[in-house]
């Protein structure tokens, strides 16, 4: 079946999907105490919303867990605590308010802290 959608339509939708709204998580405790357990629900809710950027207004620490990426997050309004963890990209993001722990990962070998500050904007200090 074919739909026939007005070019006024068609720009439209195509507006809407560049200006995708950011959604905005203030943290992971709204999901579950447990951490890890927080982080695969929110994932699969992010995934059933079709994979959007969002940030993350609260710490997040992920340390000795299993994570490989962070997807689509853009910001995290606290710290970053990543080591001890296989992830190999930090995806999307963009800005950390605090500081950013990568030590005992691949990306502690791959980087710099030179190279990581030019790739994201941690105000405080990044460990590797």
């Amino acid at each position: 079946m074919k739909i026939l959608i007005s070019e006024s339509q068609h720009k439209r939708i195509f507006k809407e999907e560049k200006e995708q709204k950011v959604l905005r998580i203030p943290s992971l405790k709204i999901f579950d105490e447990n951490i890890l357990v927080a982080w695969n629900i929110l994932q699969k809710f992010l995934e059933k919303k079709g994979n959007p950027p969002y940030t993350l207004g609260s710490d997040l620490y992920l340390a000795d867990t299993p994570i490989k990426s962070l997807g689509n997050l853009q910001s995290v309004g606290g710290n970053i605590n990543l080591g001890g963890t296989p992830i190999e990209s930090l995806g999307n993001l963009t800005s950390v308010g605090g500081n950013i722990n990568l030590y005992d990962t691949p990306l502690s070998e791959k980087y710099t802290e030179k190279q990581i500050r030019k790739m994201v904007n941690v105000d405080g200090e990044i460990y590797l």
